[in-house]
């Protein structure tokens, strides 16, 4: 391409005109002749002009600014020389009458230097993040916290075994393979926190939740370095994650926490590249970036349902993004159409399909039955090799004298079950208990028998049939189902259920008429395959599984009451899952056998209704939410007294309040920014710039907080202090956001920022200096002992170390 160079007319090529930097309007470039006229084509918008040329400005004025010093002090230069000292005469150009500013190695030829990402920096951060995690990594030698849930989750997948969980299985899939890999035979039995792992080699699921803890700190320098462009706030927000004992904390044990993290972290940083590739659509860093997203997603959600959080924080900013390509009249419904596709399969199509893929490998690898069958229904239990159902075969249809089990058709309904503890006075009718209970016992087991105790034990079997009234005795303590006009222990508006009587002997309060759901007068029952309803003949109340909890009274099973609402409900459902009648042939139960969706829609209710029914237990300290930000209260990890070993889960203080204080402040920076704007306050250079990154960038790290921490606020579930923590990722990133605009670019408020930033990093040391024993283990007297070597450093008293 040639170019008009001089006055005289002469052109030149493009390669031999002086500077490192040409600019271009985009308009010259592309356009092919149409009529009179020219055409063009791929022409960012108006606003997107703006952003990218008031971007160029800035890193221009950054390049100048950082080599001011460096000219000032070259002595061999005269004042009258300096253009001389800047630029040499172009052999290029006529007469020597144009200077150009000679290149320095790819600093002026791209628009900034903090585009590119300071490798020494970043690996500065990596490896100060692996030495804090990894340091004491094999210390305590026990079992610390909920390393007792996730290592034995881990323990169950490199045995088969099938178990229950509220989470998505790929951070417990991932742990497992991490141990089995690192040599570790999935032997220990990790019962109680304490423990010790003496022989067992439980390191390597250690180190592997601290690896991906220690990537937290290299992407949240990535990505604020991409939102504010400046070093200096990258390496503030990396260190706020370095130096805090919490993060250290959680990233140290057999957790779902790191991984969870490494997620959120890996789909924002994921997110944030993918921006920068607007003007390359469909290239290859465009598709990469976009598809890696929607694996982080994909991953994170496969850890924790919180991680749909951060997917709903990549729904907005895709939403948005979209709203601007529809909004630029240079680009045609087609290509906005195939903006909008990409999109879908990226960002939906893809995640799903990972996800989906996660739960195909985790019934595969988890195909043998274990200590969570009796969560999932009948026809689920069948597929598990080891299972009472699994290839089994029994007498298809129900007879008297047959003994059974029956299973609540809810999800997580549970076995009608009974034993010898009588409800506590005030509660009914002070008669045995009779609940629903989530595992399968031999107090589950029940006796088919006629209504008048009739029951021929010698003659053949007669079938149970629609219609029939029957009794139902508990096998073990010999007592009948009944019921009567006293309230229900939870469920007030229901009757209360209870085991009465004695050796068969009872009253017309023990009959129950059997209704086959869709069936008529004088159809068997089929064993698994019927749906059945048990009609009470006295009140015309209908036995249920309510689903509620009982307290510690009731050994925390499930309320079994009787309805007054006789509506066909899941609720008031059962099937017949044992059966035990030697006078009655068999047949095989393998047709029962679910499909893939049915099994990954079945496993997803009872996670979700798992979640909901973690609720505190008598004197278990219950976390609030508002608690978190303040740091008013840890958790320990390990350890009670002077004598143990202690980890004591406490985000470091210094920190903590420091991201509280500037959350505050960039409210109010933005409150400042969105009012003078609105009232065109003009602002030129630097602080255009940077109030464009205070509102964008900034307001995308506010949004991933408030996204990440106010939902607890409405959750009816048990709350703990590490369900923060995804929060204060964001506020870290956001404060490291946030110290680029408390003071802009005169020489005399550059050199304040560089101090300032010093201090904190000093600030944040010293404080992790002060509180790394609460990460890495104390010994000896409590902190509010003078003799302790915490002492003075229990600033809150609701600090328990």
């Amino acid at each position: 391409m040639k170019l008009c160079e001089t006055d005289s007319g002469k052109y030149t090529s493009v390669l031999q005109l002086p500077g490192s930097v040409l600019i271009v309007p985009q308009a010259t470039l592309g356009g092919k002749p149409k009529g009179k006229g020219m055409q063009y084509h791929g022409n960012i918008g108006k606003d997107e002009g703006l952003k990218l040329y008031d971007s160029f400005v800035s890193h221009c004025q950054n390049e100048l600014s950082a080599y001011t010093s460096a000219v000032r002090h070259r002595k061999t230069c005269k004042t009258n020389e300096g253009a001389e000292c800047l630029s040499q005469p172009s052999s290029e150009t006529s007469n020597g009458a144009n200077k150009r500013i000679p290149k320095r190695a790819g600093h002026l030829s791209s628009p900034s230097r903090d585009d590119h990402v300071p490798v020494y920096t970043l690996v500065l951060v990596l490896v100060l993040s692996v030495c804090t995690r990894f340091y004491k990594i094999t210390e305590p030698p026990h079992v610390c916290w909920d390393e007792t849930h996730f290592g034995k989750m881990g323990s169950y997948y490199i045995n088969r075994t099938f178990f229950f969980d509220v989470h998505p299985p790929l951070g417990k899939m991932l742990i497992g393979l991490a141990g089995y890999l690192t040599g570790y035979d999935g032997t220990f039995p990790f019962i109680k926190p304490g423990d010790k792992y003496e022989h067992h080699n439980y390191w390597g699921m250690r180190a592997f939740c601290a690896a991906l803890g220690s990537c937290l700190p290299p992407f949240a320098f990535l990505i604020v370095l991409e939102l504010s462009h400046s070093k200096p706030a990258a390496l503030i927000a990396a260190s706020l994650l370095i130096f805090d004992t919490g993060c250290i904390t959680l990233s140290q044990y057999i957790l779902l926490d790191p991984i969870l993290m490494f997620f959120i972290m890996g789909s924002v940083l994921c997110m944030v590249r993918f921006n920068t590739q607007r003007l390359r659509p469909f290239s290859f860093s465009w598709w990469f970036w976009l598809l890696l997203t929607g694996v982080c997603l994909s991953g994170s959600l496969g850890v924790k349902f919180v991680g749909l959080f951060v997917i709903l924080l990549v729904g907005i900013n895709t939403a948005f993004d979209l709203w601007r390509l529809l909004g630029d009249l240079s680009l045609s419904l087609l290509d906005f159409g195939k903006h909008l596709l990409a999109r879908v399969f990226g960002l939906i199509m893809l995640p799903l399909f990972l996800y989906t893929t996660i739960f195909a490998v985790h019934f595969i690898v988890l195909n043998r039955s274990g200590p969570g069958d009796g969560f999932f229904s009948s026809a689920f239990q069948s597929r598990l090799i080891g299972n009472n159902l699994h290839n089994a075969s029994m007498p298809e249809y129900l007879a008297y004298g047959s003994v059974i089990t029956v299973k609540n058709l809810r999800i997580a309904g549970g076995y009608l079950h009974s034993h010898w503890h009588l409800y506590p006075e005030g509660v009914g009718a002070h008669q045995q208990q009779v609940t629903a209970y989530l595992h399968k016992d031999y107090n589950n087991l029940w006796l088919v028998k006629r209504p008048d105790n009739s029951d021929d034990l010698t003659g053949p079997p007669e079938l149970v049939r629609q219609g029939d009234i029957i009794r139902l005795e508990h096998k073990e303590t010999t007592r009948n189902l009944h019921s009567h006009f006293h309230e229900a222990p939870l469920t007030k508006k229901h009757l209360q259920v209870t085991g009465y009587g004695i050796n068969g002997s009872g009253d017309v309060n023990d009959l129950w008429q059997v209704e086959v759901c869709g069936g008529k007068k004088g159809d068997p029952v089929k064993v698994l395959r019927s749906k059945v309803r048990f009609l009470h003949r006295s009140t015309s109340c209908v036995l249920c599984s309510s689903g509620k909890t009982l307290p510690k009274w009731g050994w925390e099973q499930v309320e079994v009451t009787c309805s007054p609402y006789v509506k066909e409900t899941p609720n008031t459902q059962w099937n017949i899952e044992d059966h035990i009648n030697p006078k009655l042939p068999n047949i095989s139960l393998s047709v029962l056998k679910p499909t893939f969706l049915e099994v990954l829609w079945e496993s997803h209710i009872v996670m979700i209704r798992g979640n909901s029914g973690l609720k505190p237990k008598d004197n278990e300290m219950n976390s609030k939410p508002w608690h978190w930000p303040i740091n008013y209260q840890g958790l320990r990890f390990s350890g009670v007294n002077e004598t143990e070993y202690r980890v004591y889960l406490l985000g470091n203080p210094v920190i903590w309040w420091l991201n509280l204080l500037s959350l505050a402040l960039f409210v109010l920076m933005l409150t400042v920014a969105s009012l003078a704007k609105q009232r065109g306050v003009k602002m030129e250079g630097m602080r255009k710039v940077h109030c464009h990154t205070l509102m964008e960038g900034g307001g995308m790290l506010l949004l991933g907080w408030l996204l990440h921490y106010l939902p607890f606020y409405i959750m009816g579930r048990i709350l703990y202090y590490h369900h923060y923590f995804p929060a204060m990722l964001f506020s870290s990133m956001l404060t490291g956001t946030t110290n680029l605009h408390l003071l802009f670019s005169s020489s005399i408020s550059h050199h304040l920022m560089r101090g300032g930033q010093f201090i904190l990093l000093l600030g944040f040391i010293y404080s992790f200096y002060l509180f790394h024993p609460l990460s890495y283990g104390m010994r000896g007297p409590l902190a509010q002992d003078p003799a302790s070597s915490m002492a003075g450093l229990r600033w809150m008293e609701s600090w328990e170390f």
